[in-house]
């Protein structure tokens, strides 16, 4: 398969991965393939200049106890709700859900939906699958399920993005969602050679880095302002 690399962004744009487990190396190999910077999370100061952050697949309850050893649960939520766009997939959904089917407690619980654990079945039952993702385009998207999760309901201001169908219950499977700059996915994007999942997560990430820019303008512009106001008075 071509990779599908439908936009350009640039280096300065720099976008988290962390590292705790899981498929880093995919994603960061995406990102640099859409020609952002990436950039490996272990410690809070990784968290500084970044535009973005992705939370990978691995196993949600060891990245829950490592973000708690690490010290790095606190800053990421204190990120995400200044704005800064996250990106988890697979386990990296469960770790931003808010609730749980099991009423297990939540890791970060920055989004406002109900996720069900190895909701697809075990490892054995990983499987390929084509779904419609609307805000990507027409073409279907070749999703990757293992052990993955699916969402159960959302919150008011959580949107759908992406439904898989179940034919074992013949019923729509919620497999990813949007909830302001906030994005999660039940399956692996990092695992094809499609990257439009990345792409759009990207797009979130360079317009919030533009507009903590222009916010900057805005107050440098106003700084100046009292600078002339001061000595005009003087």
């Amino acid at each position: 398969m071509n990779k599908i690399i439908n936009a350009s962004f640039s280096n300065d744009l720099l976008i988290g991965v962390l590292a705790l487990q899981g498929g880093v190396m995919e994603h960061k190999e995406a990102i640099l393939s859409l020609g952002a910077s990436a950039r490996e999370v272990k410690k809070e100061s990784d968290l500084e200049g970044l535009s973005g952050l992705i939370i990978p697949g691995g196993e949600s309850t060891t990245i829950g106890k490592l973000l708690s050893i690490y010290s790095l649960s606190d800053p990421i939520k204190a990120k995400a709700n200044a704005g800064m766009p996250v990106f988890g997939t697979c386990a990296g959904l469960i770790t931003l859900a808010k609730n749980f089917k099991d009423n297990d407690d939540s890791i970060l619980g920055l989004m406002d939906f109900v996720v069900l654990r190895n909701a697809f079945g075990r490892q054995v039952d990983s499987f390929e699958a084509d779904i419609k993702v609307p805000v990507l385009g027409d073409d279907p998207y070749s999703a990757v399920f293992i052990r993955a999760p699916w969402i159960e309901s959302v919150g008011d201001g959580t949107r759908v993005l992406a439904t898989y169908k179940d034919d074992s219950y013949d019923c729509d499977r919620i497999v990813m969602v949007e909830q302001g700059s906030l994005l999660a996915c039940a399956f692996h994007p990092e695992l094809t050679d499609d990257f439009r999942i990345h792409r759009y997560f990207l797009d979130k990430a360079r317009a919030w880095k533009e507009s903590l820019s222009k916010k900057r303008e805005g107050q440098d512009e106003w700084s100046l302002e009292m600078v002339d106001d001061q000595a005009q008075e003087g």
